[in-house]
Order: C-alpha cells, then sequence, then structure tokens
C-alpha cells in the first residue's frame, strides 16, 4: 500500500490531477516535474529539465514530454495529454490511468482493453538524465508501442514559437538518436536499453498551452517540436527502458542502473521520510567541492537568507551534519568576503541583505548544540567576527544605534527582511529603521557571543558582549511593547507600525530572550488567535487594514498580496518553538493538530513536499513556489523539536 496513492477516479478529474504535480531532482540543478495527469501546466514543468552554464545562469527546458501510443490490431491509443485553446485537452491519455503512486519513484497504471502497461519515471540523483521504464503487465495479442519525444531546448523563462532555425539533424547512436535544435545546447540522447526503430517525421505541435501560467496571467502558449517518433513490439511481461540526457549511454546497464537508483531511495512511507526525501531536493552541488540549498522549486535558485533559515532543518533535522558543514564551509569565504567589503564570487544570490549574518549566527548555534566540539574548533571564531563586524557598522545597511545599541536599517526604497515583494522597484511593505526580527535575532547573538567567550575563560570579553546585550534587552522592550500586549513591527523615527505580524515571534522562540515572561505568553497568543492557520502563519492579522488572504490573480495583485495576509508554513518553526516554550509540554496537543494538517498538504500541489505559501482563508490553496525549502526545513525542525520534548 503506498503512502501516496491516487485511484482512477481522482486523475481522470483535471480539475483534481492537473493542480498536483511530481518533482524529481539532482544535485547539478535539473529537474523532472509535471502533473499527475501527465500533462505541463507550467513553462517551468517537463521530463527534463537543466542548466546550461555556457547559455545563462537559467534552467533550460530540454524535453517537454514523451507521449507513449499503444497499438493493437492497427488501432492507436495515445496515452499522451496536451492541453490547447478552448480548454481542450489532446489527446486525452489521462483517461486510461487507473492508479498513480508516488513512493519512491512516481508509478503510473495504464489500461488500454486487455493491455495494462505499467511507467516508473526515475530521475539520475548524479547525472542530467531522465529513465522511464515501460512494463507490459497485461497484453492478451500483439503489441506494440510508440513513443513520440515533444522537444523545447528553450529558458524556462521564455516560450518557443514554429521557427526555420531548428538544427533538425540527428544521428543514430546505440538503441535510439542524438539530437540538439539550436547552437549552444548540449545534444539529447534518447535512447533505450533495447533496439528500438525510429522514424524521422519532423512535426511542429503549435498552440500548447499552460494552464496555471494562463491562470496566472503570464505567458501560456508555445509550440513544440517532435523530431519523430521511435516503435518497438512488446509482449506480456517485457520491460523497456528509456533514457534521455546530456550524454551517450552504454544501454546494457540502463537496467542495473534503475536498480540501483531505486535501491538508494528512502521510500516516501510516512510525513517524516517524504520532508527528508524533499530537503534532499534542493541540494545544489555545481561541483564536488561545493554544496548549496536552492530556495524551492520550479524557479528559485540559491538565495543567501533562505538558505541559512533552510540549514538546520535540511540537515540536523535529518541527522546529516555533515552536510550542514559542507554547505557552510561552502558559504564562509563569500560571507567573509561581504564583511571585508570584497568581491564574493560564488553563487549566494542577495548575500548583501542586512540582516543575513543574524541569520548564520542562528543556524550556527542549533548546530553548536549538535556537535559543541567541532563548534568551538571550525565556527566559534566565525560567530565573533560577525558580532564585531556588526558592532564596527561595517555593513553598509545596518547600524548600531549608540543611543540604545538595537540595530537599525533603511527600508523605505529597498526590501531589507524576507518580506521582499517590490512594485517598480519598491517595497509593498517597507520595512525600515528597527525591525523587531532584527533586534530579536541580534539580542539572541550578543548572548550567544557571552556564551563562547564565558567557555573560553575570556571573562574581560564575556563582560563587554554582556553589557551590550544588557542595553539591548532594555532598549528592545522600550521600543517594542505596545500597550495592546504585542509587538511593533518596525520603528522609524516617530512611526510604530502597529500591524501585527509573526516577525515580533522571534522575540519569543530564539535561545536567548530579551522580553519577560508574561510578555512572551501575550505574543504567542495573539498569533494563535489571529495568525494561526491551518497551513501556516498569516503574514499580517485579518484584523488589519491591508489584509488579503488570497494570493492570487495576475503578478501586481500577487505582489500586493504577498506579505499581507497569506500564510507562511516556515513560520510554524519560530510559532511552535515560542508556542512550547511558553506552555511547555501542554502545548504538545495543538502542535499535534498542526502536524496532521500538513500531513494532509503532501498530497497537495507537490506531491510529498510543502508550497511556499498558502491562502489564509479557505480553502487554503497552496501558492508561490510548489516546493520550498524554507518550508520544508522549518517542518524538519518542528519534528525534530517534539521529539525532543517527548
Amino acid at each position: 500500500m503506498s503512502y501516496l496513492k491516487f485511484d482512477k477516479d481522482l486523475i481522470i478529474s483535471l480539475e483534481y490531477s492537473l493542480y498536483r504535480n511530481i518533482l524529481r531532482t539532482n544535485r547539478r540543478g535539473a529537474y523532472h516535474n509535471t502533473s499527475i495527469s501527465g500533462c505541463n501546466t507550467t513553462k517551468y514543468q517537463g521530463l527534463l529539465v537543466m542548466p546550461v552554464p555556457n547559455l545563462d545562469d537559467d534552467n533550460h527546458l530540454i524535453l517537454s514530454s514523451f507521449d507513449e501510443t499503444i497499438i493493437q490490431h492497427g488501432a492507436e491509443f495515445n496515452l499522451g495529454i496536451h492541453k490547447y485553446a478552448g480548454d481542450n485537452y489532446s489527446p486525452r491519455g489521462h483517461k486510461y490511468i487507473r492508479e498513480f503512486s508516488s513512493e519512491s519513484i512516481p508509478r503510473t497504471i495504464y489500461r488500454v482493453g486487455g493491455v495494462v502497461l505499467s511507467k516508473e519515471i526515475m530521475f539520475s540523483s548524479k547525472q542530467n538524465s531522465v529513465m522511464i521504464r515501460y512494463t507490459l503487465m497485461e497484453a492478451h495479442s500483439p503489441t506494440t508501442i510508440r513513443f513520440k519525444p515533444f522537444l523545447a531546448f528553450r529558458n524556462v523563462y521564455n516560450l518557443t514559437q514554429e521557427n526555420d532555425n531548428v538544427d533538425k539533424s540527428y544521428r543514430e547512436v546505440e538503441n535510439g538518436i542524438s539530437t540538439c535544435m539550436y547552437e549552444g545546447y548540449p545534444e539529447i540522447y534518447m535512447q533505450f536499453n533495447s533496439k528500438v526503430d525510429f522514424v524521422f517525421q519532423p512535426h511542429w505541435y503549435n498552440g500548447v498551452e499552460y494552464l496555471q501560467d494562463m491562470q496566472a496571467g503570464d505567458t501560456y502558449k508555445e509550440d513544440l517540436y517532435v523530431p519523430g517518433y521511435f516503435e518497438m513490439p512488446m509482449k506480456k511481461g517485457d520491460s523497456v527502458i528509456f533514457s534521455a540526457g546530456d550524454f551517450l549511454r552504454d544501454t546494457t546497464g540502463l537496467a542495473s542502473e534503475f536498480d540501483a537508483e531505486i535501491e538508494r531511495r528512502t521510500p516516501r512511507s510516512s510525513f517524516y521520510n517524504c520532508l527528508k526525501n524533499s530537503s534532499h531536493q534542493f541540494y545544489y552541488s555545481p561541483n564536488p567541492d561545493q554544496l548549496y540549498l536552492l530556495a524551492g522549486y520550479p524557479w528559485f535558485k540559491v538565495r543567501a537568507r533562505d538558505q541559512f533559515i533552510a540549514l538546520p532543518g535540511c540537515t540536523l533535522a535529518t541527522g546529516r551534519v555533515d552536510d550542514f558543514e559542507k554547505i557552510m564551509d561552502t558559504a564562509i569565504p563569500q560571507l567573509k568576503s561581504v564583511m571585508g567589503d570584497e568581491a564574493h564570487p560564488g553563487l549566494l544570490k542577495q548575500i548583501d541583505d542586512p540582516d543575513l549574518h543574524l541569520w548564520v549566527i542562528w543556524a550556527l548555534q542549533l548546530y553548536n548544540k549538535e556537535r559543541p566540539e567541532k563548534f568551538k574548533e571550525k565556527y566559534a571564531n566565525l560567530v565573533l567576527s560577525i558580532i564585531e563586524y556588526i558592532l564596527a557598522n561595517k555593513h553598509q545597511n545596518l547600524k548600531v544605534d549608540e543611543s540604545n545599541g538595537l540595530l537599525s536599517t533603511y527600508g523605505q526604497d529597498k526590501s531589507v527582511s524576507w518580506m521582499n515583494a517590490v512594485i517598480d522597484g519598491r517595497p509593498v511593505v517597507a520595512r525600515s529603521g528597527y525591525l523587531v526580527e532584527f533586534n530579536a535575532l541580534w539580542y539572541n547573538a550578543l548572548k550567544f557571543g557571552e556564551e563562547i567567550q564565558r567557555e573560553r575563560g575570556n571573562a574581560l570579553m564575556e563582560q563587554q558582549l554582556t553589557q551590550k546585550s544588557d542595553v539591548v534587552k532594555e532598549s528592545f522592550t522600550s521600543v517594542f511593547v505596545n500597550s495592546s500586549g504585542y509587538l511593533f513591527d518596525f520603528v522609524d523615527g516617530y512611526h510604530k507600525d502597529w500591524s501585527l505580524r509573526p516577525n515580533m515571534l522571534f522575540a519569543v522562540s530564539l535561545d536567548y530572550s530579551p522580553l519577560e515572561k508574561h510578555r512572551k505568553r501575550s505574543i504567542v497568543d495573539f498569533a494563535t488567535k489571529e495568525l494561526l492557520t491551518p497551513t501556516g502563519i498569516r503574514s499580517l492579522s485579518p484584523k488589519s487594514e491591508n489584509y488579503n488572504p488570497y494570493y492570487c490573480c495576475n503578478l501586481r495583485e500577487r505582489e500586493i498580496a504577498y506579505f499581507n495576509g497569506p500564510a507562511f508554513p516556515w513560520l510554524f518553526g519560530t510559532y511552535i518553538e515560542a508556542y512550547l516554550k511558553v506552555y511547555q509540554r501542554s502545548g504538545l496537543s495543538l502542535i499535534d493538530r498542526i502536524m496532521v494538517d500538513m500531513e494532509n498538504e503532501l498530497s497537495n500541489d507537490c506531491i510529498g513536499s510543502i508550497s511556499e505559501l498558502y491562502d489564509s482563508s479557505p480553502p487554503f490553496t497552496g501558492r508561490g513556489a510548489y516546493s520550498f525549502a524554507m518550508s520544508v526545513a522549518e517542518l524538519l525542525r518542528v519534528m525534530k523539536l517534539m521529539k525532543d520534548y517527548r
């Protein structure tokens, strides 16, 4: 019995199956992604999507889809599905699906009359290659299978149209062909592990549409090129494996490689295993010496703040402490370059964000709990150097106020925090001055610095940090605590932002809090009453004037709504940590209910993963990136917190 299984009634309902998709990745940034019906619904989806470094830093769609046709007694039954204008789907191969499951690998069972065909998709963990194993489970008469590749060879942000620049040539290789549509791209090698006939029959399929892009007000229509088709006879019990990748294979090893890849997979047989598998999909290793975390799929690359927030959950919470070290060690030269005001070559985007180094300290603080001796050896000096860097006011947009010890930043013209939506180059939520989470992280960092100096026996340095943290603690309360019992989101000069947002929770959740116990309880109670939803913590209270629970419609409307109401699963991490610190073990029952609701989300949007954000009113639809590192990571961290409490 598969943990992630969908029967025919769900699959044949396009209103259901088009909005649920599968994702498989490798550590080179490539991926396979499509809906469980087999129909691509966004321009980012396809069987083989991968970086092409000599062209740009983006991903490129190479093989869009691979349509199968069952032929018996001269009758053809096409198992593919594509959307065209006017809500027209052709062919409608989804009607032949009898079952879809996604435990170790995605598996679809088709039935056409007396023919039962199994289709299993394997994305290589090490190479830019997708493999598909077809098994003819039932067939009572001679059967032929035809395979038709739909090629794109384009940047995932662009769409392609029929043109005369396509190189239609191909060359025969072992059990298949290779071809390349445009100069600058690698060849795609399409091969089988047994003899197959290829019929060259070039044709453009015009007007293929992507439903979810159309609904989002994005460009959504393109033409796809089919060079011809493969064809082979099969009989009951036969299995054949197809491979598409950017290298020439020895096809005799396909079957053993397929089996070996399955053996390495952790079955998605529980909530934890699904999140663990999903967390590994964010790993990105451009070369053997470097390791990063991608922010999410299908469009995000490596974003510095996202990486360090997601880092503990994606590594420490799954027992992969060595991976934490490799990711941190990859980032350290870039972090030091920023602190030295030097060029910082590397893949970390937005590394200049003013709060970034505060999140680095937070991540290292959690690592210290797992490997304290290794922390002292490898990272303690880094934490102290970051504190010194901040105290010296060396960051261009993060300053220590001499009068009260708090950190201030300028965010009127540029987004400075995780709430970074912009319209016409300006932040939608212009948070400026003293930001509440910045200063909660700052107090926590100073206290962690004290802890390090105390363990080193540096009494003078410890005392200096204690004096500074005491000033910050007193200032934090006087600046941020308001008369209603929660915290201002930011204070900029005489302006005090009364918006009730989740950022105040960090002042409760972090190891070192500047608040008294009764204030912590009040903040958690406000968050529970006004911000808690089944799928995340609201970015703004419903009582606020600008509240909008739905992240939908065109790009401008989505940007306006982004941080003004929708709920974010990654904030469950800080909310639950805060809740446990206030209510201790009595809070576990509420957290159990939260986790049950989130487990249900594994069957929505991206199967087995968690979306970036959700509408904060029913039906709590998943939005944004449909597999998001911070969401997955913080739920894993919550699981570890609950285990520790129990």
